[in-house]
């Protein structure tokens, strides 16, 4: 590692991965944010590894443009993340995350328990994993028209966590009380609000970053995994 290759139904995709001192040890999948693997999800990989975690996140953009490594720094990348989130086939992306779960399962560094965590575009994924794969456990951050999937929430059976931002420039406050509704009856599903936070509020450097919620809903991932994988 840390760049492995899989093969998947319509082709092979790199996955970034990164690995805990101390092997076998439980699994994470990460889904990347719309800027593709670049060096936000690789820095999320590396932190999950130092708690103790396979983390490993997959190419989803491979079909349309492979290793697109972004920022959010300038306007033209922002531009081409937004292109490439209108391109993406959101079927083919949880095709892809469960293809990277059993792969992850079946490799000797993983001791066969698995979950997955996402952003933005990711936090949608990590909320659909929850309602068509075999995931252990779950989380989203900032998901993107979970509004819309709240039909599929009966299929949550197993741990997930949502960390939504109130004031998300890509979400609404009626939406955020749809889904905080539409999931208060499913004892696995728990949803926590961040006052006055935008999107992104957990992207370290972004323009929204806030240190302290970030560490917030950092901690409560990484107990929120220890209890349900760890």
């Amino acid at each position: 590692m840390p760049e492995i290759t899989i093969e998947g139904k319509d082709g092979s995709f790199m996955v970034y991965a990164a690995l805990p001192a101390v092997t076998p040890a439980p699994g994470i999948v990460v889904a990347q944010e719309i800027f593709g693997v670049n060096q936000v999800m690789r820095d999320t990989c590396d932190w999950l590894a130092t708690q103790g975690f396979v983390a490993v996140c997959p190419d989803l953009f491979w079909r349309i443009e492979p290793g697109i490594q972004l920022t959010d720094q300038s306007q033209a990348e922002w531009d081409r993340a937004f292109e490439l989130f209108g391109l993406f086939d959101v079927e083919k992306g949880i095709e892809d995350l469960n293809t990277t779960l059993a792969a992850l399962r079946a490799h000797e560094v993983c001791n066969g328990k698995a979950g997955s965590i996402g952003y933005c575009l990711g936090g949608k994924l990590a909320y659909l994993m929850a309602t068509r794969s075999d995931s252990d456990c779950n989380v989203g951050y900032y998901g993107v028209g979970l509004g819309d999937l709240l039909g599929e929430a009966d299929k949550i059976t197993k741990p997930l966590m949502l960390h939504i931002a109130e004031q998300d420039a890509f979400s609404s406050a009626e939406e955020i009380a749809k889904v905080r509704a539409g999931l208060a009856g499913n004892s696995n599903a728990t949803v926590h609000v961040y006052e006055g936070k935008d999107h992104a509020f957990a992207r370290e450097g972004g323009e929204h970053y806030d240190a302290d919620a970030a560490k917030l809903a950092n901690d409560r991932t990484v107990q929120f995994f220890k209890e349900s994988i760890g």
